[in-house]
């Protein structure tokens, strides 16, 4: 028994670089409140081990003590060759060791049984109330850490909308992703009274990948383990992209932590590293000249607006905005919503109506608008800043997309607009561009009336970002 048990623990110990098995070490001979040889009791050599309270003292305040307790009792769920299973009290190295082996280098088969143990202390099947309440937990944690750890890349929780409803909204789009064997998926509230077997769990943890991600940040970070060998961590480097271009402005987005995750994760990979805003009607105005001003040629982008009834949805365009009469982007572009609910929506192949930006004509619709067709945009800002629609019953034939305002002609409130990936490198060497420094014709107009530019005196001063985080 004792070799079997030898062997498991040296496999998953294999899994680790020499200086990794040191990091792993270290940890457990800190939170087993020793650093030498094994004590001894009664004159006979003891085990070190690791208790709930230790293990709640050392993440006191890297995490909330409720995930700190959900990675306890998956720590004890491990089962031993030759021990008696049962939930122990007290973690030994061996499962402290496969443990973490699990769940950082496991794939969703070795990662279930500690999961389902972080979401129900017994065996069987689970409820989706309790998924629901761990998911909760876990993006919670996500945030929590990495906001503790000073490892949000410029964004802060003062710089963003609350989190709350943000936990919320991405905890459902994740769990909208249970299916069951056969394909169907509860909804509403049949969903929180559902029970929910190993192979369900399963299959839902390697179809979601964020799940498995944010575990990882969770015990990188909470337990400081692991957190610094980059070829271990590549699949949460972009987790959160860095930031720019907000720092000092006094504003806080309409994005929130949980939901620049989530869309950042949609983006295409090259542009997942940076966002650069370009754009806020609280900083720079409600006007579609300053918008526009503000936006073309500067790369792919995300457009957020929020309407005068609360709710928050956008667009991703794939391609540098232009003002001109046709339609532009790729079918990379998508719609998305934010809020009451987080859903990212694509391309269906219906039509090649991905992004459009007109202003000025009087034959063509003017304004800025993302899918379906002119008159019926899924997304639409009309140039006559402050109103829009989504129209988009049953759904928007570009993108598959619902209506994403409260009304079908909504009010804008506010708007933002943010360069992804890196700025074109024209932008920031040779100033900020005018509308009318991208349309020459208007500018040739101008002079022939001899109109002054009135932009002119509106350009911001290049390198207005010097000064920002370093990420």
């Amino acid at each position: 028994m004792g070799n079997a048990e030898s062997s498991v623990y040296q496999n998953h110990l294999s899994r680790f670089l020499p200086e990794e098995q040191s990091d792993i070490d270290g940890l457990f001979d800190t939170l087993s409140g020793s650093s030498g040889s094994s004590g001894t009791k009664n004159g006979k050599a003891t085990k070190k081990t690791v208790t709930l309270a230790a293990l709640q003292a050392f993440t006191r305040e890297p995490l909330p003590q409720q995930m700190s307790l959900r990675l306890y009792n998956g720590m004890r769920s491990i089962d031993l060759p030759g021990k008696s299973s049962g939930l122990c009290e007290q973690i030994v190295k061996e499962q402290f060791v496969i443990f973490m082996s699990n769940l950082l280098k496991g794939n969703a088969d070795e990662k279930i049984s500690i999961i389902m143990r972080m979401i129900s202390k017994t065996k069987g099947p689970v409820k989706g109330k309790q998924i629901q309440e761990f998911t909760e937990d876990l993006i919670t944690s996500v945030v929590h850490v990495l906001n503790y750890r000073k490892e949000l890349k410029g964004w802060s929780l003062e710089n963003t909308r609350d989190s709350t409803s943000g936990v919320k909204a991405l905890a459902t789009q994740l769990l909208s992703e249970l299916k069951f064997a056969d394909g169907s998926k509860p909804v509403g509230p049949q969903l929180m009274e559902t029970d929910f077997d190993q192979s369900v769990i399963q299959d839902w943890v390697y179809r979601v990948p964020q799940i498995s991600i944010f575990l990882s940040v969770v015990v990188r970070q909470g337990l400081h383990v692991l957190h610094s060998l980059l070829d271990q961590t590549k699949d949460t480097v972009n987790l959160v992209p860095g930031c720019k271009g907000i720092k000092g402005r006094g504003l806080a987005s309409l994005f929130d932590i949980p939901s620049i995750m989530y869309i950042n994760s949609h983006l295409p990979a090259e542009l997942q590293h940076k966002w650069h805003l370009l754009f806020s009607s609280r900083f720079h105005g409600e006007s579609f000249s300053q918008l526009c001003a503000h936006v073309v040629n500067k790369g792919p982008c995300l457009v957020i607006l929020k309407d005068s009834d609360g709710y928050i949805f956008g667009g991703f365009a794939s391609h540098s905005w232009e003002v001109k009469p046709q339609f532009q982007g790729d079918n990379r572009c998508f719609l998305f919503s934010i809020f009451p609910s987080l859903a990212v929506y694509t391309y269906t192949g219906y039509n090649d109506h991905y992004m459009y930006l007109n202003h000025g004509q009087q034959t063509m619709p003017n304004g800025l608008g993302m899918g379906g067709q002119h008159e019926y945009f899924g997304l639409w800002i009309d140039s006559d800043y402050g109103k829009g629609h989504s129209k988009a019953k049953p759904r928007c034939t570009t993108y598959n997309s619902p209506q994403l305002s409260a009304k079908e002609e909504f009010t804008l409130d506010a708007m933002e607009v943010w360069a992804v990936g890196d700025l074109p490198e024209r932008v920031g060497t040779k100033g900020k561009k005018s509308i009318l420094d991208v349309d020459p014709e208007a500018q040739a107009l101008l002079e022939m009336t001899g109109k002054c530019r009135q932009s002119e005196g509106l350009r911001e001063p290049t390198g207005e970002d010097e000064d920002d985080e370093n990420y």
